[in-house]
């Protein structure tokens, strides 16, 4: 007997995929706070929320802070400024901070 030559159908979604999937699409994203390590910039006059100290600019110094973007209940709050060492010692309130590109 002589195999069949009609190509297989396409699998079909099922209704519990199809309802996953439009699911996805119609979720608004939930914020999260988030940190990044980057140079202090000159003209910095943040206050570091752990030492309560200004975070800044030196000169000759290539001194690194962490910048949080803070989000209550997923929408965005503040803006905080850490030196980077006082940031480790708060045990990262944040999250691991990335680094800047």
């Amino acid at each position: 007997m002589p195999a069949s030559t009609k190509p297989p159908k396409p699998a079909k979604k099922s209704a519990s995929k199809a309802k996953k999937s439009a699911s996805k699409a119609t979720k608004p994203k939930t914020w999260e706070s988030r940190a990044i390590i980057r140079l202090i910039e000159a003209g910095s006059a943040a206050e570091c929320p752990y030492c309560e100290e200004r975070v800044k600019f030196r000169a000759r110094h290539r001194d690194q802070q962490v910048i949080c973007n803070v989000y209550v209940d997923g929408v965005w709050n503040r803006v905080e400024q850490y030196h980077l060492e006082c940031y480790d010692k708060a045990d990262k309130p944040h999250g691991k901070a990335a680094k800047a590109s």
